[in-house]
């Protein structure tokens, strides 16, 4: 059966897998993981419906060019060890990936026998090929290029970082992470919860790392412990700056400095990696409101709606200026949170607060929208409706509408340009900035997106970082 799977001639004729999962009335009490993954068993029947394309789709839809028909034939097969190596050939991350990278946006999207039916999973069966290595303690470390004598220095710990360290550290070079926290991994540990991606899980992909050689520096503050061209001037060849964007958006209206209104960033720190989930365990303090309400659509909202509701509320509110047809969570984080009852207030926005006497939030006033034309995001753009105020009560408030760029490393760093809006200036295709030497990636070039392209731009810059090194250039760009 497999030697006529690999030739294209045989499919199981079977629906799209689900993975078992904790049911909603339990998991709103725990963080634990929300999806409990395949069984051997589901992960070999959805593999199976992969038709093994001869110009496969998917893999153009893949912002870290995994071979994707690859490693599914082998889970097929039952090599289940054999897909992890191969998943890896391409990605450092996969358990990671396999977990948060939106799917049904990139390789499930072109996946050809999405025309007619539902796309191959690919990230379930991508999660289960890398946790299956994990657990069977199977971890392979790869056979490197012989030392090439470069050093790079990685500024940040995120995705994008975490993918230049892995792809350049396999082709002979020394690197080094410089983290500012105190733990590494960026917003895979201070972002995004436990019930969604747990932290032993990065943990385990960053130990990968370690293992090939990384080396590893917490608690590092570049730009203010040491300036990029200090680390130029102790012999690192190249610089990747993979900062993230840190720093909280708000809403500049009437009464957002009342107590228990939260940025997003703040919010999930406190829970995330400062374990205020855990308390007393860990002594970190955490407002846990009751009637809580949290602003925007993205992911950031949905992991921020469904910890508070982890932390004992009663009611959690999503109130978002555009409709459903917006909203860029995954589909599956919109419905996981609705499944826990978190409510949807839509074409609504805040117009201002209302505290108490002792500068506490209470509520707010809200108008209704309608939506426009598209605006510059290719949203189309929410306009109020005259006379549609109305008031909501809350007691808790997250505001979750985005991030901007921290200035620390941008201002001690000469010669490097950055857009109106902060972000440090990269060329899109590879990555390059304005500063000798010096590549960027992520969300402090892009603004908040997802870990993937973060991923994807760390590998183009990975790509040129190695021919600039192996060059000898001179010139620049």
């Amino acid at each position: 059966m497999a030697e006529e799977k690999a030739k294209g001639k045989k499919r199981e004729k079977v629906p799209r897998q689900k993975m078992l999962e904790q049911k909603p009335e339990d998991r709103v009490k725990n963080f634990d993981e929300v999806p409990f993954g395949y069984t051997p068993e589901l992960a070999r029947l959805e593999a199976g419906r992969c038709l093994q394309c001869k110009k496969p789709k998917c893999n153009d839809g893949c912002p870290v060019e995994i071979d994707i028909p690859a490693f599914i034939q082998l889970i097929y097969e039952g090599d289940f060890i054999g897909a992890a190596h191969k998943l890896k050939e391409q990605n450092s991350l996969p358990a990671i990936c396999g977990r948060v990278c939106p799917q049904e946006d990139q390789c499930e999207k072109v996946c050809i026998l999405g025309k007619k039916d539902e796309p191959v999973a690919v990230g379930r069966l991508e999660r289960f090929a890398a946790d299956w290595e994990r657990a069977q303690g199977k971890i392979e470390i790869p056979e490197k290029d012989p030392p090439t004598g470069k050093r790079v220095a990685v500024a940040g710990s995120g995705p994008a970082g975490l993918t230049v360290a892995g792809d350049l550290i396999k082709k002979g070079h020394e690197v080094t992470i410089f983290e500012a926290l105190h733990k590494t991994g960026g917003v895979l540990v201070y972002g995004i919860p436990e019930f969604r991606l747990p932290k032993a899980i990065v943990q385990a992909e960053i130990d990968y790392l370690a293992q090939l050689g990384v080396e590893i520096k917490a608690g590092y503050v570049i730009g203010r412990i040491k300036t990029v061209d200090e680390l130029f001037e102790e012999g690192y060849d190249a610089i990747f700056l993979g900062l993230g964007a840190g720093l909280p958006l708000f809403m500049n209206i009437p009464g957002e400095n009342l107590c228990g209104i939260y940025s997003a960033n703040e919010y999930l720190t406190r829970s995330n990696l400062m374990k205020a989930y855990l308390f007393p365990e860990y002594d970190t303090p955490i407002a846990k409101g009751k009637n809580v309400a949290v602003f925007g659509a993205g992911n950031v909202s949905m992991d921020s709606a469904r910890t508070a509701l982890r932390l004992g509320a009663d009611k959690v509110r999503i109130v978002y200026r555009r409709s459903r047809v917006e909203m860029p969570a995954r589909i599956e984080e919109i419905h996981h949170a609705e499944e826990e009852g978190v409510e949807f207030h839509l074409l609504t926005t805040p117009a201002r607060f209302m505290g108490d006497d002792d500068g506490w939030v209470t509520g707010m006033e809200c108008i209704r929208m309608e939506l426009g034309e598209p605006d510059e995001s290719g949203r189309r753009r929410p306009i109020p409706i005259k006379g549609s105020e109305f008031s909501m009560d809350c007691d808790l408030v997250v505001v979750a509408i985005g991030a901007g760029a921290n200035p620390l490393l941008p201002t001690t760093t000469p010669g490097l340009e950055l857009n109106k809006r902060g972000y440090i200036v990269a060329d899109e295709e590879d990555g390059k900035t304005t500063k000798k030497g010096v590549w960027a990636g992520g969300d402090i070039v892009t603004g908040s997106a997802t870990v993937i392209l973060a991923m994807g731009a760390g590998r183009h810059a990975a790509n040129s970082m190695h021919d600039y090194l192996m060059s000898g250039q001179t010139t620049w760009p």
